[in-house]
């Protein structure tokens, strides 16, 4: 078997078989085949597409080309929950709390933001001393004791997908279903896993702009995770404004401890409540999805979810003090209102161009080696529906750099948009895949 046999079989349209698919990423791993003919075969990937055994078989050479974790040990259901992404999206930082304190062990492997998306990796590092960089045995003493660890992607960890990753990002190529759903579903399968819940993002601020590909980008992934023995659920929601009212890192943790504590905003709320109830019945804890509800919404009034959260942020080296003062937590030297030019409703809130506001401010990268501000960031004071009248504070901008505060706040005005008529608030969570 030879690389230009495999790219020319999957170019002109043909099914590629494991055989060929385990040879091709082994040989990607290794270095025997050229970046230039896996760019090749990755483009003709993005053309052609592949079948859900194709997908299957990707996912699983990706998953073995490095360590997966033995939880066994652990006497608990092991679920976790991955997002696709989006701005003001930080219901892990909520849900994994509250899915350890009612009975599960959550093992969760998580990314950083990248453009104006935010990652749990950056949230979490805004808290003194926590650290995201685990060994695996260190992340399953974690879990041992906690029940919960969040820790960044190893090199132990799906090696194949960090290769793949990087040709992705140089040929454009990322956009591919078969390949996202591959890079997906390798690191989390790669976590020993008993049950699965997916986030999928759909609208401005997602990845997924339109929901025909976000439907199938969710059918992809639950078919890959019926196919490895997962039980697995995919939940297409909203991401045509940001989730929750706090884009920017500290900003967000603050607004998570706000929620754990029965005082978040209702988007966020509602849906962490949601997924986390989804997690609670894919890992048998509960018969069904209403009574889970129950379960998560007894769980917020009783504070176990803060206390949870307390515990892993000592655990991995944090300052659990910030759960309780969140002045401890890094803070912005300069607020600064954005005041509406007029009255109305909010009929549009664009989540990309508040994602983009906030990253000009610092909170978010270009590139992945950039450096973040930890401290700065959007609290928005208006959503789609709300009344604003002329000069109210539709958000307040937290920022260091004044050098960075006129294009920011010009970005964040124009994600606004005011009418005469109240809209109507469109579904925060629009379909269920299992």
């Amino acid at each position: 078997m030879r690389p230009q046999d495999v790219i020319r079989h999957k170019r002109d349209g043909g099914e590629l078989t494991r055989d060929e698919i385990a040879y091709f990423v082994r040989g990607v791993t290794s270095g025997e085949w050229a970046d230039y003919q896996a760019s090749a075969l990755l483009m003709a990937i993005f053309w052609r597409g592949m079948s859900e055994a194709e997908r299957l078989a990707l996912t699983e050479e990706m998953l073995h080309s490095g360590r997966t974790l033995d939880l066994s040990e652990i006497p608990k259901p092991k679920v976790d929950k991955h997002s696709t992404g989006g701005v003001g999206d930080k219901t892990s930082l909520v849900i994994a709390p509250l899915a350890a304190a009612l009975g599960l062990c959550v093992p969760m492997i998580s990314g950083r933001g990248l453009g104006h998306t935010g990652g749990t990796l950056d949230k979490l590092e805004s808290i003194p001393g926590y650290r995201v960089r685990l060994s695996l045995d260190e992340f399953r003493d974690v879990l041992k004791r906690v029940g919960m660890a969040m820790i960044g992607q190893t090199e132990e960890i799906a090696p194949a997908d960090r290769k793949l990753y990087a040709l992705r990002d140089v040929t454009a190529t990322v956009e591919s279903i078969p390949l996202i759903a591959a890079s997906i579903m390798s690191k989390k399968l790669a976590e020993g896993l008993n049950g699965l819940v997916l986030d999928v993002k759909v609208g401005s601020g997602a990845f997924m702009k339109r929901p025909k590909e976000a439907r199938a980008l969710a059918e992809a992934l639950v078919g890959i995770g019926r196919g490895a023995g997962v039980r697995t659920v995919a939940l297409l929601t909203d991401m045509d404004q940001p989730l929750g009212n706090a884009v920017g890192n500290a900003l967000e943790v603050i607004e998570c401890l706000e929620t754990l504590r029965g005082r978040g905003p209702k988007d966020l709320t509602s849906l962490c409540i949601e997924l986390t109830a989804r997690m609670l019945v894919v890992g048998g804890l509960s018969d069904t999805v209403e009574a889970a509800r129950s379960l998560v919404r007894a769980c917020l009034q009783s504070g176990a979810g803060v206390e949870k959260f307390r515990q892993s942020i000592e655990a991995q080296g944090g300052d659990p003090a910030i759960v309780d003062d969140y002045d401890r937590l890094p803070r912005a030297a300069r607020i600064e209102e954005l005041l509406s030019e007029e009255g109305g409703y909010v009929t549009k809130l664009d989540a990309e161009r508040v994602g983009v506001a906030s990253m000009m401010l610092g909170a978010g990268r270009v590139r992945v080696e950039d450096q973040i501000d930890p401290a700065v960031g959007i609290v928005l004071n208006k959503k789609i529906g709300d009344r604003v009248d002329r000069g109210e504070v539709l958000a307040r901008i937290y920022y260091n750099d004044p050098a960075r505060l006129e294009e920011a706040r010009a970005t964040l005005r124009e994600a606004f948009r005011l009418a005469s008529e109240r809209p109507r608030r469109a579904p925060l969570i629009k379909e269920a895949f299992e």
